[in-house]
């Protein structure tokens, strides 16, 4: 059985503004029936274990799908996010692939976290598929190849632009912006339209640019993992 692990963040602060935050509900449940009904194990972590917190604007009618529904009202989905692994805890040996669903939390704790980059790191040089969508693709921006060089330099990524946070108006509020981060770390970034499903396949990372575009980054990652023979 093909086992994935899905990165959540712990972190429920908007910087100052005094909001919270999390990850982005549709960009974890989405995914986590590509992979349920695939036929997938998954395992759910995060940098302190326990429950992952919530964007609760993501729970709001607006951005509701099928797949929120379905997993608000799953009594196992719900047990596993109230008990989600400590990212620590884990080894990429154990899985065959690894998803980082976004919301605008990672930006603060999963990009400074030593243990996801060593997390991202193991993974690529293991030749195994990782997927990243929205927010997400911002947490490879410390990631370095085993030669010290960013390991976005040079390859074909997308994830959350610029535009789309300025129409969130929050240019000012996050850390930093996803898009500008990874074209400065080299980085040949590419987007569609604001909020338009768009996903980037370079080798085995594959990076989606915002919600919308986490299931076609799941069923990208599906694919890649039975080319590799998963």
């Amino acid at each position: 059985m093909t086992k994935v692990l899905m990165v959540l963040t712990s972190h429920d602060q908007l910087g100052d503004t005094g909001d919270k935050t999390g990850f982005w509900l549709e960009e974890l449940a989405t995914p986590y029936y590509r992979f349920r009904d695939a036929g997938w194990d998954v395992t759910l972590a995060s940098p302190r274990g326990g429950r992952a917190p919530l964007d609760p604007k993501s729970r709001e009618p607006d951005f509701q799908t099928d797949e929120t529904r379905r997993f608000e009202a799953d009594a196992e989905a719900e047990r596993q996010l109230d008990s989600t692994v400590r990212l620590d805890s884990v080894s990429v040996e154990d899985f065959d692939t690894v998803f980082y669903p976004g919301g605008h939390g990672p930006l603060w704790d999963l990009a400074e976290d030593d243990k996801s980059v060593k997390l991202i790191e193991r993974v690529v040089a293991a030749g195994k598929p990782i997927a990243l969508v929205c927010h997400a693709p911002g947490v490879l921006r410390h990631c370095t190849t085993p030669g010290g060089e960013p390991l976005v330099a040079g390859r074909r990524v997308t994830g959350f632009t610029d535009s789309e946070e300025e129409e969130m108006g929050l240019t000012k509020v996050v850390p930093f912006l996803v898009e500008s981060e990874l074209t400065a770390k080299g980085a040949e970034f590419s987007k569609a339209g604001n909020f338009e499903p768009y996903v980037v396949t370079d080798g085995p990372l594959v990076t989606g640019q915002n919600p919308a575009s986490s299931g076609p980054a799941a069923d990208e990652l599906i694919s890649l993992v039975a080319r590799n023979g998963g």
